[in-house]
C-alpha cells in the first residue's frame, strides 16, 4: 500500500493519506468504514427552525446579555 504520513513540528504522524482507489477498496470490504465519508451534520444545521423566532430572539438576547456581564 503507498501510503503518505504527515507530521507535526516535533516529528509526530499526525494522519496518513491513502491514495482513493486504496480506500475503495477498503470500504468496499468494510461496509461501516462508508459512514467516515459523510459530512456531520452541525448543531445549528439539525436544529435550524425548531424554535419559533420570538423564542430564539429572546434566548439569543439572554446569550449576549450574559456575556456582558
Amino acid at each position: 500500500m503507498n501510503v503518505q504520513y504527515l507530521s507535526d513540528a516535533e516529528g509526530r504522524h499526525t494522519a496518513i493519506v491513502i491514495p482513493i482507489e486504496e480506500w475503495n477498496t477498503i470500504t468496499a470490504k468494510h461496509e461501516d468504514l462508508k459512514m467516515l465519508e459523510k459530512p456531520k451534520q452541525k448543531l445549528s444545521e439539525k436544529y435550524a427552525g425548531k424554535l419559533p423566532a420570538t423564542l430564539a430572539d429572546e434566548l439569543q438576547d439572554y446569550v449576549t446579555q450574559s456575556r456582558t456581564e
